[in-house]
């Protein structure tokens, strides 16, 4: 079965999170990866647990989550890169690659005669995604960074958590690394665009990624509010800052969401609850008004929500055109209807375990569908393989180098 990047070449020279899930999407569309790691070692998310991945007796395999969840579809291979001829070795890869992802230091791997400008010499169209903390220029460029300093230099922590006149107010890292996550997202978008640059111009180019530039880019509507009003936006806990209601409420038992978007859906909130004087109470007309008296409307609202248990409210509210959720955990998301009818859990293969469970991508194509044939790696499972077929090394070879700790 084709899909969309068969016959893409990827050298995945990243780690951790943001250069791993953009190499690891490019090999859900259908790139051939090759995954180069640390011998011995190999990518630090290894070693990111628990939990670890257990085979069919109960034993632990040494395979993270962590790193379970952002190296599906690759070929792993162990390299020595202080060595001259690991680093050789890299060079003949990326000669025949389209694309290389790495997030090393700014400088790293040009120290190492492995720099874009190094490398476009023998590939002129090698596209060349670098990820790391601040980019490739500016007065923080040497510094290394992470997907916490993105979330609090790029703002998103000052509107994340309990507003200021709430218990537990404060700023608050999101649940999931957005910064790294988001990031990658972007730099595979970049990675597509110069695939279709190079089809009509033959020359690849370098991608320069930066989680702080993309996360000042993510604060969206929140970065207009404050660069049209001239105020920063406040965190605001639960609460929608610029819709109302949109937020949590109390039910007879658990807590669930409502999220009125439009005038009609409250409207029809109202009619349904028996308080349809509410949709014409001048406090509550437009979503503005709304907006300015949100704690009277909560307390209305929650006053009828509270008469039933949530189950109710999750059952009739969609029925009437208003959307609502439970506030699911993650257990409960896959057990989520929806989400399985959308085949979003997957079993992909796993050297050690046999299986490994995963996540399945989100985009649905017509006509290229993906599959998940290749899970996540073992350490160096595919040296061999690789070195064999890319570079035609035979078995001897590859021992010797092996012998000499290169891979």
């Amino acid at each position: 079965m084709t899909k969309p990047l068969d016959g893409i070449r990827v050298l995945d020279l990243s780690r951790i999170l943001a250069g791993p899930w953009s190499a690891q999407l490019l090999a859900d569309l259908g790139a051939d990866v090759i995954k180069v790691e640390r011998p011995g070692t190999g990518d630090d998310t290894r070693q990111w647990g628990p939990p670890f991945l257990m085979d069919a007796d109960g034993n632990e395999t040494g395979e993270s989550s962590y790193y379970l969840a952002a190296n599906r579809g690759k070929r792993s291979i162990t390299l020595n890169l202080a060595s001259e001829e690991g680093r050789n070795i890299v060079r003949q890869l990326a000669a025949s690659s389209d694309v290389l992802v790495e997030n090393f230091k700014v400088g790293d791997l040009a120290s190492k005669g492995l720099g874009y400008d190094d490398l476009r010499k023998d590939n002129p169209g090698l596209i060349y995604l670098s990820i790391t903390g601040f980019g490739q220029n500016g007065p923080r460029a040497s510094q290394p960074g992470y997907d916490y300093l993105a979330q609090s230099m790029g703002g998103l922590m000052s509107i994340t958590g309990r507003a200021d006149d709430e218990d537990g107010a404060g700023p608050m890292r999101t649940g999931v690394a957005v910064a790294d996550l988001s990031t990658a997202m972007y730099g595979t978008v970049g990675v597509l665009s110069a695939i279709i640059h190079r089809s009509n111009t033959g020359v690849g180019q370098h991608i320069d990624m930066a989680l702080l530039d993309t996360q000042v880019t993510m604060l969206a509507n929140q970065a207009l509010y404050y660069l049209v009003g001239g105020t920063p936006p406040a965190r605001s806990g639960g609460w929608h800052p610029s819709l109302a209601p949109y937020q949590p409420f109390a039910s007879a038992d658990e807590p669930f969401i409502v999220a009125c978007g439009n005038d009609g859906q409250f409207v029809t909130l109202c009619t349904f609850i028996g308080r349809a004087e509410l949709a014409t109470d001048p406090r509550f007309v437009t979503n503005p008004d709304r907006n300015a008296h949100r704690q009277e409307l909560a307390a209305e609202l929650e006053a009828e929500f509270v008469k039933q248990p949530r189950a109710y409210w999750l059952d009739e509210l969609p029925k009437q055109g208003v959307p609502c959720s439970a506030v699911n955990s993650i257990a409960d998301v896959f057990e989520e209807p929806q989400v399985i009818a959308r085949n979003m859990r997957i079993e992909v293969p796993n050297a050690a375990a046999g299986t490994a469970p995963g996540v399945a991508n989100p985009i649905k194509f017509s006509e290229t569908p993906l599959d998940y044939p290749v899970g996540p790696p073992t350490l160096g499972e595919h040296t061999d393989e690789v070195l064999s077929e890319r570079l035609d090394l035979d078995a001897d070879a590859i021992a010797d180098l092996r012998a000499r700790n290169v891979v």
